[in-house]
């Protein structure tokens, strides 16, 4: 699965729209559902309302009616081998998952390389530390 997953963002990078920086970024999201949605990068003039690939993906499955957690992410670009997720995605996918989510990365021979988002991202703000 984790191969598929990778192929499909990979896939997705070739949708990004990216006139000024050129970096194209692929996600794939895959749900408790079985359901994988895909997102690209999406820029702007006005840089901070660039959309990342994984919040479009997640986006887009919301908007669908996604209601479970995200089992695994996979991110690749054409330009960057382990095109590791920004702050701000990392954030965006502690909010649908558990700590224990994968997140599939692009390795040596576009082989994938799977993480855990608590290697990433280990101090996560949760919903369940706002009681």
């Amino acid at each position: 699965m984790n191969k598929k997953l990778f192929d499909m963002a990979f896939a997705a990078a070739s949708n990004a729209y990216v006139p000024y920086s050129h970096f194209r970024v692929g996600a794939a999201v895959l749900f408790e559902s079985s359901k994988i949605y895909t997102g690209c990068n999406v820029e702007n003039s006005s840089f901070g309302l660039t959309l990342c690939a994984e919040r479009n993906a997640i986006s887009t499955a919301i908007a669908s009616g996604e209601k479970g957690n995200i089992k695994a992410i996979a991110i690749a670009s054409p330009n960057s081998k382990m095109c590791f997720p920004c702050g701000a995605c990392l954030q965006w996918m502690s909010e649908f998952c558990s700590k224990d989510l994968d997140v599939i990365l692009e390795g040596e021979n576009q082989q994938p390389v799977t993480l855990k988002l608590s290697e990433l991202l280990p101090y996560q703000f949760r919903k369940d530390r706002l009681i």
